[in-house]
Order: structure tokens, then sequence, then C-alpha cells
């Protein structure tokens, strides 16, 4: 029995219950009036005298009349509508006359209790219910309508307490299933907003990772330019300079003093190779090589093995997650970076085993560099002050420049753990 207004359902169509409720409603009518005209027609020798029978068969008539009328223009009005409530009076009184004449056409009449939630408006339905069971009790009283005797009137009257405490009892359970699906609609609803919402902060958020990197890799650049021209003034002018000195002394006592001019020309031929060892390491720092060749973590289980091999430490590499392609400038930082964790770990640490773990993340990537050698006093450190990119400053301002950071657990004698995290920007394979 439905007395709701029909709940909505889901974007992927109408279920196959909804579509079996929309052909009994469409068809339905006729099947039940055509039942419970044969069987007034059997039993009206009966029930029913001539003039009931021409009664009957007229308004049969125009019950068919009003279901092809309505089977017509019911689909163009909306559930609830005048149109629905007027087609809706207009049955329940023909069913009402047709069970007046015999009590078979209540079988007709029985339409009210199944669509008065779908014709009539919320404060309509319980009036729609309890007409159509004034018209079911009356035919079950004995008599028909009207009930004949006070004993058929008794009847009418329990029959009626029956049906009526019954079609409330049903209207409100379907009130309360109408409600939790408009609950259920409007909860489906809201998660799709939030799920639309969600959608437009990833692909903000994709935007952003794009600006990030732009943003990174043009301070990079500038920090690059920075650390080139202080290199190119700290090493090779000053070699060049030094160079250019040693050259005009030559000049100078060249004929006097053959020795010392040697002697000049030796420190000049020693200035220029160092330049130029110089000018290759800066070269070298300012584009990762290994990545050229190979993807972040083969440049790393590379760079670890190599290291390991030339000071003489048990180096270990592990890569945990799956591994995905990683954009240039972020495997250019965690490279760096763990070039230089390294270099300190050689330079400082006096360690006998270091390893070396690469993790991917779902949105993260993580480089932990641990090592057992003797740590050391972080306070003790000096501020970084910006030039080279060198230490753990540096580290750190290298993984700032992708919104990464870079964490230091150590202590005295307890060994030392670096630990940079950096946003896992995917790029195409």
């Amino acid at each position: 029995m439905e007395t709701g207004s029909t709940p909505m359902v889901g974007r992927a169509g109408r279920t196959s219950a909804e579509a079996g409720w929309d052909r009994f409603f469409r068809y339905g009518p006729y099947g039940l009036l055509g039942l419970s005209t044969v069987v007034s027609a059997v039993s009206a020798p009966m029930m029913m005298d001539r003039t009931a029978v021409y009664g009957a068969a007229a308004l049969v008539a125009a019950a068919v009349a009003l279901q092809l009328l309505w089977g017509h223009v019911g689909p163009k009005h909306p559930p609830g509508g005048r149109a629905s409530q007027c087609y809706f009076a207009a049955r329940t009184a023909l069913g009402f006359a047709l069970t007046w004449c015999n009590p078979f056409f209540s079988v007709y009449a029985i339409l009210g209790y199944f669509d008065a939630g779908r014709l009539l408006p919320r404060r309509a339905i319980r009036p729609g219910l309890l007409i159509t069971a004034v018209i079911m009790a009356g035919a079950q009283c004995g008599s028909g309508l009207p009930p004949a005797s006070a004993m058929n009137w008794v009847a009418f009257g329990a029959l009626f307490a029956l049906h009526a405490t019954l079609t409330m009892v049903f209207a409100r359970i379907g009130e309360r299933e109408t409600d939790h699906a408009r609950v259920q609609v409007a909860t489906i609803t809201e998660l799709e907003s939030a799920n639309a919402r969600l959608e437009q902060a990833l692909a903000e958020n994709a935007g952003l990772h794009a600006q990030l990197l732009v943003q990174a890799r043009e301070a990079g650049i500038a920090d690059e330019r920075r650390r080139l021209a202080a290199e190119i003034h700290d090493t090779l002018a000053q070699g060049l300079t030094g160079i250019i000195a040693q050259l005009q002394a030559v000049t100078s006592i060249g004929d006097t003093d053959p020795e010392l001019a040697r002697t000049h020309l030796d420190r000049a031929a020693a200035l220029a190779r160092h330049s130029l060892g110089e000018a290759r390491r800066s070269v070298h720092d300012l584009v990762p090589a290994a990545l050229a060749q190979d993807d972040l973590p083969g440049a790393l289980k590379r760079t670890v093995t190599t290291w390991g091999e030339r000071h003489g430490v048990r180096a270990g590499f592990t890569v945990t997650g799956t591994v995905e392609p990683v954009h240039d400038e972020i495997a250019a930082t965690l490279l760096r970076i763990g070039e230089e964790a390294l270099a300190n770990a050689a330079r400082h640490a006096g360690a006998a085993r270091v390893g070396v773990t690469l993790s991917f993340m779902d949105d993260e990537l993580t480089l932990d560099v641990r090592d057992d050698g003797r740590g050391f006093d972080p306070a003790a450190l000096p501020p970084y002050s910006g030039a080279g990119g060198f230490g753990l400053g540096g580290m750190r301002a290298r993984a700032e420049r992708v919104a990464g950071t870079v964490e230091v657990e150590t202590e005295r004698g307890r060994g030392t753990a670096v630990s940079a995290r950096v946003p896992l920007v995917r790029t195409a394979a």
C-alpha cells in the first residue's frame, strides 16, 4: 500500500519495483474494473434488479472513459496536483456508486487504498483512505450499501472501524517511509555535493602543486645563480687573479732570476688546475648527472653503492611502497639531499654502517639516511648563512623550495638520522 509520495531514485535509473508500480497504476484499474464487472454480472440475478443493472452498465462505461482520459492526460500532471485530486475524487465516486449497485464492485474501489498517497496531497491522504474504508465496509457488511438491517449496520460499523484502523496504521507507516526516503535523498544529495566540492578541491590542489613546482624551479634557478656567482667570486675569480699575479711576476723577473720565475710559473699552473677543478665541480653541482641516466631509486642506489665502496663503509639502500615516476625537481632535490647527508656522514660521523631508505606514500616521498656514527649536538652548529648548498641548513633550504622539510635526530655517540619529506609530485613515465 503506498501512502506517501513516490520516493526519488538515484541517477542510475528507476528501480524494478517502481517500474512495476507504474505498470499497476497504468493497467491495474482496467483489470480490477473488468474483474469486478464479470463477478457482478454473474451475481446480478441474485443481487440486482433491472434498474441497477442498467445503472451499473452506465457507470462501468463512465469508469472506462475516465481511465482512458486519465491514461492520456495523467502523465502530464504532477502527483498531488489538482488534476490528480479530481481523478481520485471522480473514480472514488464511481466506485461508491458501483458498489451501491453491487458489492462486488468494491474490487474496483479498492484502488483508493493503493494510490491515495500518490494522487492526493499529504493533508488529504487520510480523508481519501477513510472514504475508501467506508466503501469497503459497506461492501462487506452483508447486504451491500446501504446496510439493510440493524445487524448489517453493526457489521458495517465494526468493519469500518477495522478498515479505518488498518488504513491509518499503514498510512503512518507509509509517511515514515516517505520521510525516511526524503532524508535519504537529502543525504545522498549532500554527499554528491560534498564529493563535487572534494573533486574541485583536488583539482585546485593539483593546480597549486603545479604552481609550486614552477615557483620552486624559479627559486632554484635564482639560488643556483647566486651559488655560482658566490663560487666564481670565491674560487674562480680569485684563482684567475692569482694566476695573473704569478704571470706578472714571471714577466718582471724572467731575465734576472730564472729559478724564481720557474717557481712562479709552477704556482700559476697549480692555480689553473685548481680553478679548472672548481669549475668542473660547480657545473657538476648544477645538474645531477645521475638522474639523466636513471630514475630516482636507481640514481640513489648507485650513489649509495659508490659512496660505500669509496669510504669502506657498509651502505645499504631500500625502497618501500610502489615506485612511481617523480617530477625532475623533486627527484633532484632528494638526490642532492641524499648526497649531502652521505658526505656529512663521511666527513664527521666515523660510521661503520649507513642505511638509506626511499619511501613512496600516497602523497609524500620520504628519504631517510641513518648512520651508527658518533652523532653530534645540533644546537652547537653555526647558523645557516644561505650561501651554497652544504650542511644541514643547505639540505633544509633545498627541501623548503619544494614545500618539503628536513628533520634530524641525533645524539652524541648514538648516530644520526636525517629524514627529508617532500610532496610526491608525479610525472609521466
